[in-house]
């Protein structure tokens, strides 16, 4: 979920080591035994680090409250921890998942499981054009498909085969596809002409299934795939559209509830028949975030459409975050961290419902429950 990001630079290295946490080896007794993550902004780990790209977060204050970097930006694109983050930590993985096109991603720091994320990525290739470079899904798995092979020379294959069965792939991606694709101001005007949203959704889901396949190929079998966040509701919507505190951008939302529709489909009934010994899990994002929009105060916060890093005057809640945005005084009362993205506080309530939350929200069965599968 992010648009276009100007590229700053920071008087510090980014930290990509985190020495505290130590490093898993194929000998651990733990049922998840890596974490993959695959998919956009909201879970870059800080792949864009290491692009030429317009969509980074590797400038303060985004990283203030990432005690592992002791506060300094590493290229995630909130105040904290992500989704992702905080879900490996509970179930137990002993360190982050290393951004693939990070130096140390190498030898046994792999063993932890690989971030492919990237800021501005889709599932279709055209998506994030706009910001020059960026990782779209395509690209990911093919870098996965390396990363794979490494596994082979680190543990033997059939060790190897084993240890990808029992990792977690999580899939968070799609918004873009919409921000930063079929709704992007006047770049777009002409492909909405040509194509209706029931075309371009099913062209979303086609893509996504040839992915996930090709995973599934590579061994993956315990996937949970996140669906579109109420896009039509995020702060940089609501300020573009000038709309008021409890509107939302129509469109937006009902496209990305196509899109869900269509998802759910594809993973509880296609692919589960399909392929049998595969677990999907349906993470429902969309009702998640919307009942933190909803419902702000019940979970202690004071606002939900206005951001805690933001600008004002005439391009405020366009701009994202970096070193002359204002700061809100207590991130853990934002729902949101800058137009785009969920602040740490909201990346808690998200995975906790994710880890242990009921079928309204995590479907078949919660994370957990597919880890110790």
């Amino acid at each position: 979920m992010t648009m276009i990001k100007a590229i700053f630079f920071v008087p510090f290295l980014i930290l990509i080591f985190f020495g505290s946490r130590r490093v898993a080896s194929a000998g651990d007794q733990n049922a998840l035994a890596a974490s993959f993550v695959f998919g956009d902004s909201l879970v870059d780990a800080g792949n864009n680090n290491y692009l030429q790209t317009l969509s980074r977060a590797n400038s303060p204050p985004n990283g203030i409250d990432f005690k592992p970097s002791r506060g300094n930006p590493t290229g995630r694109f909130t105040n904290g921890r992500t989704i992702a983050d905080i879900v490996g930590e509970k179930l137990g993985q002993p360190n982050y998942a290393v951004p693939y096109l990070a130096p140390n991603a190498k030898g046994e720091t792999l063993l932890n499981g690989v971030n492919y994320a990237s800021g501005g990525g889709g599932i279709l290739n055209a998506t994030g054009s706009v910001f020059v470079n960026r990782l779209g899904m395509d690209i990911q798995v093919d870098y996965f498909s390396i990363t794979r092979k490494q596994f082979d020379k680190l543990l033997g294959e059939d060790k190897a085969r084993d240890y990808i069965k029992k990792s977690l792939f999580s899939i968070v991606i799609g918004s873009n596809d919409f921000l930063n694709n079929y709704l992007v101001p006047f770049v777009a005007a002409q492909a909405r002409l040509t194509q209706t949203p029931e075309a371009f959704v099913e062209d979303m889901i086609s893509h996504l299934r040839d992915q996930l396949k090709r995973l599934y190929a590579l061994d993956a079998r315990k996937f949970v795939v996140g669906n579109v966040a109420p896009v039509g509701c995020i702060p940089y919507q609501k300020s573009i559209n000038q709309l008021k505190d409890k509107q939302c951008v129509d469109l937006a939302n009902k496209l990305a509830l196509q899109y869900n529709a269509r998802l759910k489909d594809l993973l509880m009934v296609e692919l589960k028949d399909s392929l049998k010994d595969a677990h999907f899990v349906y993470a429902n994002v969309y009702d998640l975030v919307m009942d933190l929009i909803v419902n702000y105060k019940e979970y202690g916060f004071t606002t939900s459409s206005e951001a805690c890093c933001g600008t004002d005057g005439r391009l405020a809640g366009i701009l994202p975050c970096g070193p002359t945005s204002s700061l809100c005084a207590d991130r853990s009362k934002h729902v949101f961290w800058d137009p785009y993205h969920p602040s740490e506080a909201a990346n808690l309530i998200i995975a906790d419902k994710l880890l242990n939350g009921d079928s309204k929200y995590v479907t078949p069965f919660n994370l957990y429950h597919l880890r110790d599968l």
